[in-house]
């Protein structure tokens, strides 16, 4: 078996480095825990980014994996399979009655890809704009993929230098300015698209009533709400989505991470009928969508949530875990934030940034990751414990309060 030192560098050496992990490389995973090839055991508070809500190979998802592994895994949409109708009704059903109809594919981005081009011709077919000239609001500090469409309205520099020319029909306003959506609708605006919270830019929250307060102008404007709910999806806020905070029902649900439980990639938009029902057999797909394999999985992942009650657990560890981080007396914590469990720690610009202090919680078996410079996110499994989150607290107050 390769030490840690070999893999690290067959990696850097063969593999595109538009990455930078942590230094180090986990082996194996069970629960909350993860080991690394020496077999020293870490706290999981990343979660693949929400990806793994229900713990790293929950054992009943495992196992929904090996049952409809042995039976098929792909057959393309060109044949129906057993399990892509009924995921759809049960996916519908957790995301709320108004909900009728789902569009599987595979990663996150697809599916916001999959959301756009939903909205637009939405905008084209049943709002009658003009062809060619239809407009989607988006929001400053977006994270939603890495595409060349995605990348085009990111106002970060970062996702953007080098990438261009980009796909024009875009507009941006300031996150949670409900004023400024209401100036930037236009008569040939087909959407806004946007995160409940914005977990990459540094878990932004909006100020309160802003989903609500849009809602009503894309109601009011007949504009589609498209709500970016992969990473604050399925019970990781301490609702099942993070717009159930403000009772809110946007047009759209853009879905993944969770949803394949940690097990296998599987994304969807989930949407009314008279959304939906805007495509005709040919113009939009994927060879992987809604393949049974992940569908089998999804709807396993799906239940164990609902099951095990994960929302309201992130709910309840959730508000402990902030109101612990609130009473640490650091000099280097400028503000802590989030809901549920998911928590953005951010730092003083004196402080040097988060990332040293991810590499020190690493040495400690913690194991986050830094966003947006200056913002150490925590997001750990939801089926993790309130010991296992004092037994991070100690950690996390050794490397912070110094």
């Amino acid at each position: 078996m390769p030490t840690t030192k070999e893999i690290i560098e067959i990696t850097e050496r063969n593999s595109a480095h538009n990455y930078q992990p942590l230094p180090v490389v986990i082996e194996r995973a069970e629960g909350i825990w993860v080991w690394d090839a020496e077999g020293k055991r870490y706290l999981d508070f990343l979660s693949s980014y929400s990806a793994l809500n229900q713990g790293h190979r929950h054992p009943r998802i495992v196992a929904a994996l090996k049952e409809q592994a042995d039976k098929v895994t792909v057959t393309s949409r060109a044949f129906y399979n057993t399990e892509l109708g009924p995921f759809c009704v049960e996916l519908c059903a957790l995301c709320g009655p108004e909900m009728e109809m789902v569009l599987p594919m595979n990663s996150g981005a697809e599916a916001v890809e999959t959301a756009l081009k939903t909205a637009r011709k939405w905008g084209y077919l049943k709002k009658k704009i003009p062809a060619g000239k239809a407009e989607i609001i988006t929001c400053e500090g977006n994270f939603h993929g890495r595409t060349i469409t995605v990348v085009s309205f990111s106002t970060e520099a970062e996702y953007r230098n080098d990438f261009g020319p980009f796909t024009p029909g875009f507009v941006t306003i300031p996150y949670g300015d409900a004023g400024a959506l209401e100036k930037a609708v236009t008569k040939n605006t087909c959407a806004f698209l946007v995160e409940p919270i914005q977990g990459e830019a540094g878990v932004r929250l909006p100020p309160p009533g802003f989903l609500s307060k849009a809602r009503e102008i894309c109601t009011k404007h007949n504009v589609l709400m498209l709500a970016d709910e992969i990473q604050t999806g399925f019970g990781r806020t301490g609702r099942m989505f993070a717009c159930d905070h403000e009772g809110v029902r946007p047009d759209m649900f853009i879905l993944g991470k969770a949803l394949g439980g940690g097990v296998y990639p599987i994304s969807a938009v989930v949407a009314p009928a008279q959304v939906l029902d805007v495509f005709k057999p040919g113009e939009h797909g994927s060879t992987f969508g809604g393949n049974p394999l992940g569908c089998a999985v999804a709807r396993e992942a799906m239940r164990v949530l609902v099951d095990e009650r994960l929302a309201q657990r992130s709910l309840e560890l959730g508000d402990y875990f902030m109101a612990q981080l609130g009473k640490l007396k650091s000099k280097h914590v400028k503000e802590v934030r989030g809901r549920g469990l998911l928590i953005g720690v951010e730092l003083h610009p004196g402080a040097g940034g988060a990332r040293k202090f991810c590499e020190a919680l690493q040495a400690e078996g913690l194991l986050c990751k830094e966003t947006h410079t200056h913002v150490i996110r925590f997001a750990p499994p939801l089926v993790i414990q309130k010991a296992d989150i004092d037994w991070a607290l100690e950690r996390i107050a050794k490397v912070l309060v110094h």
